[in-house]
C-alpha cells in the first residue's frame, strides 16, 4: 500500500512521448510545479495536456510549452501565456477550448467511469455546432476544427453531449497525504487538482506534507488512495515555493498599511 516514489524524477521517469496528461491547478494556484519541472527535466515530448489553462511564460505548463513539448491542449482559458496563444495561431499547437464547468465535469465523470454526459453549456454555439479551430495552418487557415455534437432535448430545454475524460497520467499538489495516498487540498488548489486525479490511469500526487496513514480524518479526505498511485513528498523549499500571475498591492487609506 506504501506508494511513496523516492523524488519526483523517480515519480515521471516512464511517462512516455506522446503521452496524456491531466493536470491540476488554476493559473498557478495549485499546480504541481516540482512534478512538472521534474517531467521538463525528463524530456518526454509530443504531450497531450488537460488542465484549465497552460500556465505563463515562465511557470508551470508554461515551461514545458516553450520548448515544443507540447503537441495538443484541451483547456478552458489561455490566460497570461502569450507563448501559448503563438503556437496556436500558428498552427504548432493543437487547442480544444472547453467551457470551463463542462471541462470540470468531463474529468469528473471520465474518474466516475461516465463516458459521457449531456449538457446545456455551449448550446446554440459554436461548442454545439462545430466550426471552432483546433488547429490552424501558418497561413491562418483552419486545418483541424471541432465536429457537431449530437444533442437532445430534455424538459423543454436542449442539451448537447460531452464526452468524459480519462488520460494515460495525471499531475496534482496536495496540502497533505498520506503513504497510501489519500489526499487533501488547501482552499484555491481544490480547483482542478481533485477531477484531474480521477481522471489519470496513473496519477502522479506532489504533497506538502506526507503523513502515515490514520493521520487523516477521513470526513477530511478529498481524493481517496485509490485514485493515487504514487505519492512524492516535497521539501520544506518546494512546498513554499509558490507563485502568482500578478501582484496588487494596495495602500489602506484608513491604517496607512500596504497589503498584497
Amino acid at each position: 500500500m506504501n506508494k511513496v516514489s523516492a523524488s519526483a524524477a523517480a515519480a515521471v521517469a516512464d511517462i512516455p512521448d506522446g503521452a496524456s496528461l491531466a493536470v491540476g491547478g488554476f493559473g498557478l494556484s495549485g499546480i504541481p510545479a516540482t512534478l512538472i519541472d521534474a517531467l521538463h527535466a525528463q524530456g518526454a515530448t509530443g504531450l497531450k495536456v488537460v488542465s484549465n489553462n497552460c500556465g505563463i511564460d515562465s511557470q508551470g505548463l508554461g515551461v514545458l510549452l516553450a520548448e515544443g513539448r507540447v503537441s495538443r491542449v484541451t483547456g478552458s482559458y489561455v490566460g497570461e501565456n502569450k507563448e501559448f496563444a503563438r503556437q496556436y495561431l500558428s498552427g504548432e499547437l493543437e487547442v480544444e477550448l472547453v467551457p470551463q464547468g463542462t471541462l470540470a465535469e468531463r474529468l469528473r465523470a471520465g474518474g466516475a467511469g461516465i463516458p459521457a454526459f449531456y449538457t446545456p453549456a455551449g448550446v446554440g454555439t459554436q461548442v454545439a455546432d462545430g466550426g471552432l479551430p483546433w488547429r490552424y495552418a501558418a497561413d491562418g487557415s483552419i486545418v483541424v476544427a471541432s465536429p457537431a455534437k449530437e444533442s437532445r432535448t430534455f424538459g423543454g430545454r436542449d442539451h448537447i453531449l460531452e464526452h468524459g475524460i480519462t488520460t494515460d497520467y495525471a499531475l496534482v499538489r496536495a496540502r497533505r497525504g498520506d503513504t497510501n495516498g489519500n489526499l487533501v487540498f488547501n482552499k484555491a488548489a481544490a480547483n482542478f487538482n481533485p477531477l484531474a486525479a480521477m481522471a489519470g490511469r496513473v496519477t502522479i500526487a506532489e504533497v506538502e506534507e506526507l503523513v502515515e496513514p490514520g493521520a487523516l480524518c477521513p470526513d477530511a479526505i478529498h481524493v481517496p488512495g485509490i485514485f493515487v498511485q504514487r505519492v512524492v513528498a516535497l521539501t520544506p523549499a518546494q512546498a513554499t515555493d509558490k507563485h502568482i500571475e500578478h501582484l496588487r498591492i494596495t495602500a489602506s487609506s484608513t491604517r496607512g498599511t500596504v497589503r498584497a
